[in-house]
């Protein structure tokens, strides 16, 4: 009955097509899930600890002061570095994605280079990284227009829920819910009765 409530609700809400104006509104007030994340370009230098051990960080400083100005596709740059078992370039990717792939500690480390020449060493979850941060798309809120489609999805959803919830709370409300006697298994064990002890007349006054 449940879930035979839930479809017609939805059907009602689906039923109303919103104005442009009615979804702008809504937009207005919900502009934060529609926020686009930063994205990041960039090329790495890879220093493997299995095969530096504790020098690979060291390492990586000393082929820094090396590549100094040197272009991101320096030839030099790439002898200095271990092969890396995935890509030496990474175009377009966002923080989430960048953590995924290396670990939160380098994502975030890696938002705070500036674009344009080598830098670090930075650690992610495969060793140290010289990094060259290529190009910066700084992340931004879009205008509705951009994405009005997506809006009236959202918004659909969103009043989906809605009267969902309140049919069910409508519903609800016109039941009572019994539950079972305990059986004598479940049922608590009363306390055993307490015994008042009174105290024994005295002696005094007696013959």
């Amino acid at each position: 009955m449940a879930q035979k409530m839930q479809f017609l609700a939805e059907d009602v809400a689906a039923a109303h097509e919103p104005s442009t104006a009615e979804l702008k509104a809504w937009f207005d007030q919900h502009k934060d899930k529609f926020a686009l994340p930063s994205r990041y370009s960039f090329r790495h230098l890879y220093f493997f600890p299995d095969k530096r051990g504790k020098n690979a960080p060291d390492d990586a400083a000393k082929a820094l002061a090396k590549i100094s100005g040197q272009p991101e596709d320096s030839k030099l740059a790439a002898s200095l570095g271990d092969p890396f078992m995935f890509q030496d370039y990474y175009g377009d990717r966002t923080p989430d994605a960048i953590a995924k792939e290396f670990g939160p500690p380098f994502a975030v480390a890696l938002e705070k280079l500036k674009s344009g020449s080598w830098q670090g060493p930075i650690e992610s979850g495969y060793g140290w990284h010289l990094v060259f941060v290529d190009t910066v798309i700084p992340g931004r809120i879009p205008a509705f227009e951009e994405m009005e489609p997506d809006v009236k999805t959202a918004w659909l959803a969103e009043q989906k829920a809605q009267a969902w919830q309140k049919a069910y709370k409508e519903m609800r409300a016109k039941y009572t819910v019994l539950l079972p006697a305990p059986s004598e298994k479940e049922a608590p064990t009363p306390p055993p009765p307490t015994t008042k002890q009174v105290p024994a007349p005295s002696g005094e006054g007696l013959l």
